[in-house]
């Protein structure tokens, strides 16, 4: 949610970042609407309530018919106190809907959509790999994914990952952790289902709730990130951040229902429905969130550095940001067979966005409670295999893994089976 003084003192830089989404600028004008309807509603109450007050000074010292037209007054000056408290409710319940409504300022990201970003960097150079297999057809060779049995079981979009395939993904989820922890992460396996306040909280019921898979007879969330409850971790909580952010890195499988992608990368695992991933995830002042944002971006560099695949870092255009991000920079590595790039991380500066909804505040140097700013960074999650397969595979149908996952996994080289 963002700031209502913000909302208050600047509605054009509210405006411009709607527009820098593609969203609608006239949501900011039913915010400010709602929000002159609250204060009016306040007002009205506080009024009645003091002439209550004041009246009942009048009924103690009043006698006989006096007192009899002062109490008649008193029931009906009740009723309207009693209205307008209702009024103050149902204004207060409207203005925070359309505050909510508002996605978070765009910091510094390009306008546009999911094909407007900015390329920062590019590292690496791709291989030439003649005749390149793509990383289902090595993955069913070498014995590590079996996509058929898990559609058996589960439907479409589900796999299992089998022998080095399962110990190649806990090799890289372990190097992801390992990494993190040394890097002051304090690891962590939260719980996967969340309730409802937590999920909105973060900002993923709005326009992509269609992606969620809900439970209803419990009312409860199959997250899609361990952001989500590790957003909701310190949630309606003061924190110490006197001697600096804190960070938590979560291990979790996620959930995801792919609405609206019918038909687009259904071979494989680069699309599914359920996956694992080691999110990163930071609490800090909001004066040191760009700073904390560049070090997210340089530890998932540092985790691509590790697995030794062609990458390039992008500045997400406005459109494609999502309801809680500010600015998001994703890393993309090569994939040989799709000649282009696809992203393995994600890193996003939600500024003080999900804290405010969640209530998340520290102290200042004055002791006055402030909203925390939060962010977030993929670490590494199973799509990562598929980088990882393709840009490593020899002509002879093995692949040669990077140094840092073959001590994990075991062997050096996967092999065809026989």
């Amino acid at each position: 949610m963002i700031d209502l003084k913000t909302l208050r003192d600047d509605p054009d830089s509210v405006r411009e970042s709607q527009r820098i989404r593609g969203e609608d600028p006239a949501l900011v004008d039913q915010a400010l609407d709602a929000d002159a309807r609250r204060r009016t509603a306040i007002a009205d109450a506080d009024r009645l309530r003091s002439e209550q007050k004041s009246l009942g000074k009048l009924v103690g010292k009043a006698q006989g018919d006096e007192k009899q037209e002062l109490l008649a007054k008193g029931k009906e000056l009740a009723e309207k106190v009693k209205a307008a408290v209702a009024e103050q409710k149902q204004a207060d319940e409207d203005s925070e809907k359309a505050l909510r409504a508002i996605s978070n300022l765009v910091q510094g990201a390009p306008a546009g959509g999911e094909d407007d970003f900015i390329v920062l960097e590019t590292v690496g150079t791709p291989r030439d790999i003649p005749d390149a297999k793509d990383h289902l057809e090595l993955g069913e060779s070498l014995g590590l994914i079996d996509m058929e049995r898990g559609a058996k079981v589960s439907g479409s979009r589900f796999y299992f990952l089998t022998g080095n395939g399962a110990l190649l993904q806990l090799g890289l989820l372990n190097l992801a952790a390992r990494k993190a922890v040394e890097h002051g992460f304090q690891l962590m396996i939260p719980p996967v289902l969340v309730r409802p306040e937590i999920m909105g909280g973060t900002g993923f019921l709005g326009a992509h709730a269609d992606e969620i898979y809900h439970l209803p007879d419990d009312d409860l969330y199959l997250v899609g990130t361990s952001e989500v409850p590790l957003a909701g971790y310190h949630s309606d909580e003061i924190l110490d951040l006197s001697e600096g952010p804190k960070r938590y890195a979560g291990w979790s499988s996620c959930f995801r229902r792919e609405a609206g992608s019918y038909g687009k990368d259904t071979r494989g695992i680069i699309r599914v429905h359920q996956f694992d991933k080691v999110e990163g995830f930071v609490y800090c002042r909001p004066e040191e969130a760009d700073a904390e944002h560049q070090k997210l971006l340089g530890w998932e560099r540092e985790m691509l550095v590790a697995i030794d695949v062609p990458y390039r870092v992008i500045d997400i255009a406005g459109g494609d940001l999502g309801s809680s991000a500010a600015r998001k920079f994703d890393c993309e590595a090569w994939v040989p067979t799709q000649n282009t790039y696809r992203e393995l991380t994600s890193t996003s500066n939600c500024t003080t966005y999900q804290a405010r909804r969640l209530s998340i505040r520290y102290r200042d140097e004055n002791g006055k409670p402030q909203t925390a700013a939060t962010l977030n960074g993929t670490l590494a999650t199973t799509r990562w295999i598929v980088a990882i397969l393709e840009n490593h595979q020899q002509p002879d149908g093995s692949v040669v893994l990077p140094d840092e996952l073959a001590a994990s996994v075991g062997v050096k080289v996967l092999e065809p089976k026989k």
